[in-house]
C-alpha cells in the first residue's frame, strides 16, 4: 500500500536532482542530464517536461555538440516565476530583496532606520511594510514569493524563530518569525510561505559562496563591518552553524579587556574597535554629518572616502588603525580555520582600499603558517546587500530541494 507514496517521493527527489543539475551546471541536453545523474533518458524527458510545467526550466539552444543523429534543444534553468525574498535588518538601516531562480534581482530596496532608538515592535512593523512592497512587485510580475528570510545581527534560534540576543539592537527574546507571520498574514495569498530569521554574517556568508566574486570557493571567512562586527565560515562547503545556530558572533571576541563598553556589556571586544561606530569615534566628532544615523549609510561612507582621497589626516589615521585592528582579529581565526579567502563586506569593503594595507600588515605577522597559510584577502563584489542576498538564496533553496512547491502554472493560471 505504501509504494504510490514511495513513488511520488522518489519522482520528487529527481525532480530536485535535475533542477540542481541544471543550477550548477548550466543548460544541459536531456541526453547529457541522463549520462550525468545516471536516470534513463525517458524518466528525464518526463522530469523536464514537469519542470517546464512548473516554469522552473526551459528550452535553450539546439545542443549538436557529440551529437549523433538528430540533435536536441538543450535545457536551462529558468524560474523566473518564482522568487525568494531576503530582508535585513541592521542598527540604522533595513533592506528587501527579491531574487529569481537565476539570482536575478527582481526588487530591491533599502531605507534609513535608526533600528536601536525604536522597541522591536515597532521595528517589526516597519520590516513587515518593506517586505509587503518586496511581496507586491512579486505579485505585480505574476511571481510566486516561496520564502522570506530575515537577516539580522544577532544571536538567533533558527530553529525557534527567535532573536535570543541582539546587543547593538538591544533586543532579548524577540520571537521574529512569529511578529512577522501575524502582520503578514493574508498578504502572502493562498500559498503558505515559509519565514525564517538567521544570523545576518552567516546569511552573508552563504551569499558570497553562493553568487559572490569568490562564489564555489569550498572554504571562506566573510566579515562584515557595520555598527558591529559578524562573521560567517564556510567550510568544504557548508556554513559552520554552530550545535545550536549561535555562530557569527565574531565580533565579540575580547582583544582588550580594558577597551571601550562594547553593546554586549563586556568591554574590548573586537567590533569595539574596528566595527563603524569605533570607525567613527576616531575619523569624526559626534555633531560630524558621518555620525548621524538619520542618513543613508552609503551616503556617509562616502563621505569619509572624500575625505580619505583629499589626504584628511584623522580619516587617514583611523582608517590605518581600524585596519590594523583588522588584521589582529581576522588572524586569529585564519590561525584557527585556515580559509582559502577571507571576504570583506559591510563598510570594510566600501572602504577597503584604506584598511588592505595595515590589515596585510598584521596579517603577516601574526599568522603561523608561512604565506598567511595561503589565505588571500578580496573586497566583497555584493556589497551591503550580501546578507540580504544570502536570505534570498535560503528561501530559494526551498524550491531547489521540492520544485513540486511550485504549482503547475497551467494547472492555476497565475501564481498570485
Amino acid at each position: 500500500m505504501a509504494q504510490p507514496a514511495d513513488q511520488a517521493a522518489v519522482r520528487r527527489s529527481n525532480l530536485a536532482l535535475v533542477l540542481r543539475h541544471l543550477g550548477a551546471r548550466g543548460a544541459r541536453s536531456r541526453a547529457g542530464i541522463a549520462a550525468d545523474t545516471g536516470l534513463n533518458k525517458a524518466t528525464v524527458s518526463s522530469l523536464v517536461a514537469e519542470l517546464v510545467d512548473r516554469g522552473l526550466v526551459r528550452e535553450g539552444e539546439v545542443d549538436r555538440a557529440g551529437a549523433v543523429g538528430r540533435p536536441g534543444k538543450s535545457v536551462e534553468l529558468d524560474g523566473r516565476c518564482v522568487g525568494g525574498i531576503g530582508v535585513e535588518i541592521n542598527v540604522d538601516y533595513l533592506t528587501a530583496l527579491v531574487l529569481d531562480l537565476t539570482r536575478t534581482v527582481l526588487f530591491e530596496q533599502r531605507v534609513a532606520l535608526d533600528v536601536q532608538a525604536l522597541p522591536p515592535g515597532d521595528v517589526l512593523d516597519a520590516v513587515a511594510e518593506l517586505t509587503a512592497r518586496a511581496v507586491r512587485e512579486c505579485r505585480r510580475r505574476d511571481v510566486l514569493p516561496v520564502g522570506v528570510t530575515v537577516a539580522i545581527p544577532a544571536l538567533v534560534d533558527v530553529e525557534g524563530g527567535v532573536v535570543a540576543f541582539a546587543p547593538n539592537l538591544h533586543w532579548r527574546d524577540v520571537p521574529v518569525v512569529r511578529g512577522m507571520t501575524e502582520r503578514l498574514t493574508g498578504l502572502l495569498g493562498e500559498h503558505p510561505v515559509p519565514i525564517r530569521v538567521a544570523n545576518d554574517a552567516n546569511l552573508a556568508a552563504l551569499g558570497e559562496y553562493a553568487m559572490g566574486g569568490v562564489a564555489g570557493t569550498p572554504d571562506l571567512v566573510y566579515l562584515t563591518g557595520e555598527i558591529g562586527v559578524g562573521g560567517g565560515v564556510i567550510s568544504g562547503g557548508r556554513l559552520l552553524g554552530g550545535a545550536e545556530g549561535f555562530s557569527g558572533e565574531v565580533g565579540h571576541i575580547q582583544l582588550d579587556p580594558a577597551g571601550h563598553e562594547c553593546g554586549c556589556g563586556r568591554r574590548g571586544c573586537w567590533e569595539t574597535l574596528v566595527g563603524m561606530a569605533g570607525m567613527l569615534r576616531l575619523a569624526a566628532d559626534a555633531d560630524d554629518p558621518v555620525s548621524d544615523p538619520s542618513l543613508d549609510l552609503e551616503q556617509r561612507l562616502d563621505m569619509i572616502r572624500r575625505r580619505a582621497e583629499t589626504g584628511d589626516r584623522r580619516t587617514l589615521d583611523a582608517l590605518a588603525e581600524v585596519g590594523a585592528g583588522l588584521g589582529v582579529g581576522a588572524s586569529i581565526l585564519i590561525n584557527f580555520v585556515n580559509p582559502r579567502v577571507v571576504v570583506l563586506g559591510g563598510y570594510f569593503a566600501r572602504l577597503g582600499p584604506y584598511l588592505l594595507g595595515p590589515m596585510m600588515a598584521e596579517l603577516r605577522s601574526r599568522v603561523i603558517a608561512p604565506d598567511i597559510g595561503g589565505c588571500r584577502v578580496e573586497l566583497s563584489t555584493l556589497g551591503f546587500a550580501a546578507a540580504s542576498r544570502g536570505g534570498a538564496n535560503v528561501a530559494l533553496e526551498a524550491v531547489f530541494g521540492d520544485p513540486a512547491l511550485v504549482p503547475v502554472r497551467s494547472a492555476v493560471g497565475s501564481v498570485r
